[in-house]
């Protein structure tokens, strides 16, 4: 573990030369690279920095042990378990910064929200999981953009997808991936009945042109006029974009923009994102043996979560977290949840390296 800490720090002090060298900047693409992985090795810089100097006082400490002054003796003795305590501490925080990072958790997502079973009662709670992901997403100060929507008849979303991007987007939220399940009294019910739905959500990151590439002859793209809501303008364009890539038939549609041309780009973005998805889906199946195992695997089939309003209760059925905090919850305080979620994830990766 030390040489690998020590190889951190080398090549820490390398990237901080090169970023500082004039002509780095000349390259963009390089730059932002080079700041992103400086960004990334800072904390472990840090934290390698501070178990040095606890090792140091415990050193310092043991060799007070041998003076001849009592009070001195006395003194290093009364401080010895607080710094081996900490060089614990620290040592856990050390192997944690040390497992292997996902590549994608510095990326943007594609957010989808779909109403599932439920019907109408599906479609309002699928509009509340989008409030309740949008308001988080103030919080941390992320961009939200909506790239396709389908609204219910009776209000809600049949479906819901949206560009989330900012600072570690995926790094928080690709847990998320998963059956939502609620439990309440629909408006509609008047025998006061608590009714269950579910929708499914998925967080896909974003797609660079350098991750996955297509090719143009492998998709049959067609142009409608949109439906729904819009006005005048809706009745009048076929701006309205669906895309078919034939070799895997994953289809997408986006109506929402006005323009073609935008409606078309965000349509390849999200395409882009399930079809590196689905590619990594299929690495995942041939190379694990237990899929169960995986952490962040972002299956959609699994019920993941329970939103129980009578109750006033969220619980999480992968970690056993329950709180009964759920107005809080859906208006976007989500840290609680996402934080335990990383930690536990953390553990069982950390048990796994350890048994290996």
């Amino acid at each position: 573990m030390f040489t690998k800490l020590e190889e951190v720090v080398d090549r820490f002090r390398e990237v901080e030369g090169l970023l500082s060298d004039p002509t780095a900047v000349a390259n963009q693409q390089k730059f932002r690279e080079l700041t992103r992985e400086h960004a990334s090795l800072a904390e472990m810089v840090e934290v390698y920095s501070r178990y040095r100097k606890v090792c140091a006082d415990i050193d310092g400490n043991r060799e007070l042990l041998k003076e001849s002054d009592a009070e001195m003796r006395e003194l290093a003795q009364l401080e010895l378990p607080g710094l081996e305590a900490r060089k614990a501490e620290l040592e856990e925080h050390l192997k944690l910064l040390l497992l292997p990072t996902d590549p994608n958790d510095e990326k943007n997502i594609i957010l989808e929200i779909r109403a599932g079973t439920g019907g109408e009662e599906a479609a309002l709670f699928a509009a509340d999981l989008f409030r309740m992901y949008s308001r988080y997403a103030e919080t941390r100060r992320w961009k939200v953009e909506i790239l396709s929507s389908s609204e219910a008849d009776a209000g809600g979303y049949k479906e819901m997808i949206a560009m989330i991007s900012g600072v570690r987007v995926y790094s928080r939220l690709k847990y998320e991936s998963g059956t939502h399940r609620v439990q309440r009294v629909p408006e509609t019910e008047t025998q006061g009945r608590i009714h269950t739905s579910a929708c499914t959500v998925a967080v896909l990151p974003e797609v660079e042109d350098v991750d996955i590439d297509i090719e143009m002859a492998d998709l049959r793209i067609d142009v409608f006029r949109s439906s729904g809501s819009g006005g005048q303008h809706v009745n009048k364009t076929e701006s309205a974009i669906r895309i078919t890539h034939l070799p895997s038939g994953l289809v997408v549609s986006c109506q929402d923009g006005k323009s073609q041309h935008k409606n078309k780009a965000q349509a390849l973005k999200v395409l882009k994102s399930r079809l590196f998805e689905q590619m990594q889906a299929e690495q995942d199946a041939a190379t694990a043996a237990d899929r169960k195992s995986q952490v962040g695997s972002g299956d959609r089939s699994e019920r993941i979560r329970t939103y129980n309003f009578p109750q006033g209760r969220c619980t999480d059925h992968r970690i056993g977290l329950t709180l009964y905090k759920l107005d809080q919850i859906m208006q976007g305080s989500l840290d609680e949840v996402l934080d335990a979620l990383a930690t536990h994830y953390q553990a069982e990766a950390l048990s796994r390296q350890q048994g290996e």
